[in-house]
């Protein structure tokens, strides 16, 4: 009887180690499928961006994939300008500032940089009634001087002129007038603080001319963008560098300050190749190949 109980008794403890062994090796196999026992880490927090009117669909179409991947993250955007947008970086009140322009001697001696995130076409854009379809840059440029003040003196029917510009601190400003040689040279009827409000100025007047993004203008009622020197504003011409009028998107840091996780993960992605079919979308021409 007492070897038959010891029996049992070994038979008892056999089994319970074996399955203690099972159950550190399943406790094993957890923890190295987890990385040590560490749970997966979820990107979680907010991204503040700010800048540039120019870049709204481009920012909007890379922040809304981007909170859909993540989406305890919050991306936020505040359309102030490109001169705005980059103050608000060097004083960090924001993330990321948004600038349609290159950073002046001044802005990088303060420490920040510019990273494109993609190249827009700065459309010269008439009201759609317009006889006039193509000018040269001498004849923008005349134009926005006020050498040429009928549109007759361009091509156009008989009627004055009236430019619309952007305000100072305008990434489009500054990108129009550097390319077409009327910086701080320009006679404007209207100075306006967004895209969207010269566009809805040009639309509302038959004898108007602007200048706006190619991602704003395209698919709009009421405007109509000129040929300069024959050539349309399209990504294909931006892209190949036929079109002229250009400019840079760029996202704007300040260099040996780190970002927090959110945020760099934002910018990876909009830097990136993956981001490349939203930025077109967005009536851009990504910079990442």
């Amino acid at each position: 009887m007492k070897k038959f109980f010891a029996a049992i008794v070994s038979l008892t403890a056999a089994a319970a180690l074996l399955a203690g062994c099972g159950s550190n090796s399943a406790a094993v196999t957890s923890s190295a499928q987890s990385g040590g026992g560490q749970p997966a880490s979820k990107l979680s927090g907010s991204v503040s961006t700010n800048g540039s009117t120019s870049m709204e669909k481009v920012i909007g179409s890379l922040s809304e994939q981007f909170m859909a991947d993540n989406p305890d993250v919050k991306v936020t955007y505040d359309a102030t300008g490109s001169g705005s947008g980059i103050e608000a970086v060097a004083n960090g009140t924001c993330d990321i500032g948004l600038a349609s322009r290159a950073l002046k001697d001044e802005e990088t001696a303060k420490g920040l940089a510019a990273t494109p995130v993609a190249l827009d076409g700065i459309a010269v854009i008439v009201n759609a009634g317009s006889a006039v379809s193509d000018l040269s840059v001498e004849q923008i440029a005349s134009i926005f001087t006020g050498t040429a003040t009928d549109w007759s003196a361009v091509g156009g029917s008989a009627g004055a002129i009236a430019c619309i510009g952007r305000e100072s601190g305008s990434g489009t400003r500054d990108g129009f007038e550097s390319i077409t040689g009327t910086t701080d040279k320009c006679k404007l009827s209207q100075e306006l603080t967004s895209t969207g409000a010269v566009i809805e100025a040009v639309k509302n007047n038959p004898s108007a001319i602007g200048y706006a993004s190619l991602s704003a203008v395209e698919g709009q009622d009421g405007i109509k963008a000129v040929t300069v020197g024959g050539v349309a504003c399209s990504e294909a011409t931006v892209l190949d560098g036929t079109y002229i009028i250009q400019r840079p998107f760029n996202l704007v840091t300040m260099q040996g300050k780190t970002l927090s996780d959110a945020a760099q993960a934002f910018f990876d992605f909009a830097t990136s190749s993956d981001a490349g079919d939203l930025i077109k979308a967005a009536g851009a021409v990504p910079a990442a190949k």
